[in-house]
């Protein structure tokens, strides 16, 4: 059976070619992203492996079945930009990972946290340059404050022990509340009330249609004066127009990403010979107060590993079932 992968980066060889060893699977990498145009590639292959920026439309999953594709095999947990309707109704399965470290995204969040309270970033760089002032770097205890997480599955429960071990006060929203999670001491409360306690706030949430811009203009309003907000969930949770006006009113102190919402035409390449043609990701970077990390939270030995482990279990289940072990399948 012949797969062959899009988005691929020197990582992926290594991880899926070892994730491969024992079986029959033939892999082709194809370091283009997916698209209508790029799909044409997988001629001759029966099922394609995707990452998160490529694009799973309905023109893209149409070109896919004219080539007799049968599984899409996603090699993340997202799967919003996949048209589900369209791959459905060409017979062509989906499947994702609905897990692969927690810990590795839980953890890049915490580093975020860090750097901005305590500026590292900022400091790194002062220091290379002979400055050793501590004017403009001071942070603030992380023991006592206020923390609020949007979405406590797997990412958002580990988020809650590290913070826990923090001495943080814990605040969660989540339609379904986590025992693991209120066990730990957190108190699950409405959205209002965890945007105007807070000081820290993280989004560990999917991007669904009822969290499209859930941080936006009005939500920006109800937070407590001078938040520091972190996005490590889906880039279109947060209206990045909203954030900058906010950020520009002080109403947010501190913004920390690793994910955009425009990020497919700018993450995982690298641009430093040319320029950054998006202007609105280009003002982000102007604030001294903001720090933004390329999609990067997943990026661990451990998560890689795990990834290239269920995407290929997924290929193998679905070459001798008919049926993927984690399918992704339209909503009742």
């Amino acid at each position: 059976m012949r797969i062959d992968v899009f988005s691929a980066k020197p990582h992926d060889l290594v991880f899926m070619q070892h994730a491969t060893q024992g079986t029959a699977l033939d892999m082709q990498f194809h370091e283009a992203r997916l698209n209508p145009d790029t799909a044409r590639l997988a001629q001759g292959a029966q099922a394609i492996c995707a990452f998160v920026n490529d694009d799973l439309g309905g023109a893209t999953i149409s070109v896919l079945s004219d080539l007799g594709i049968k599984l899409i095999a996603l090699r993340s947990a997202g799967f919003n930009h996949v048209d589900l309707r369209a791959a459905q109704a060409a017979g062509i399965a989906v499947a994702r990972v609905p897990a692969y470290s927690p810990h590795s995204v839980a953890e890049h969040t915490v580093a975020l946290i860090l750097a901005l309270n305590r500026k590292t970033h900022r400091a790194f760089n002062r220091v290379r340059e002979g400055n050793f002032a501590l004017d403009g770097l001071m942070g603030f205890d992380m023991h006592g404050k206020v923390a609020g997480i949007v979405g406590t599955g797997l990412i958002g429960t580990v988020l809650a022990r590290i913070l826990s071990g923090f001495g943080c006060e814990l605040l969660a929203y989540d339609p379904y509340p986590s025992a693991e999670c209120e066990a730990l001491g957190v108190h699950y409360v409405e959205m209002d009330e965890l945007l105007g306690r807070a000081d820290i706030i993280t989004l560990q949430c999917p991007l669904t249609p009822d969290t499209h811009h859930l941080i936006d203009d009005a939500a920006i309003a109800r937070l407590k004066p001078g938040v520091m907000l972190i996005n490590t969930s889906r880039g279109a949770v947060v209206d990045t127009r909203a954030v900058i006006r906010g950020l520009k009113s002080g109403q947010i102190g501190a913004l920390g990403l690793d994910v955009y919402e425009e990020e497919a035409d700018l993450f995982f390449e690298d641009m430093s010979q040319s320029f950054i043609p998006d202007d609105v990701f280009a003002r982000l970077l102007t604030f001294p107060n903001v720090l933004i990390t390329g999609h990067q939270g997943f990026f661990t030995r451990e998560a890689l590993r795990a990834i290239a482990e269920t995407t290929i279990a997924n290929i193998t289940e679905f070459q001798s079932s008919g049926a993927p072990l984690h399918p992704v399948k339209l909503p009742d």
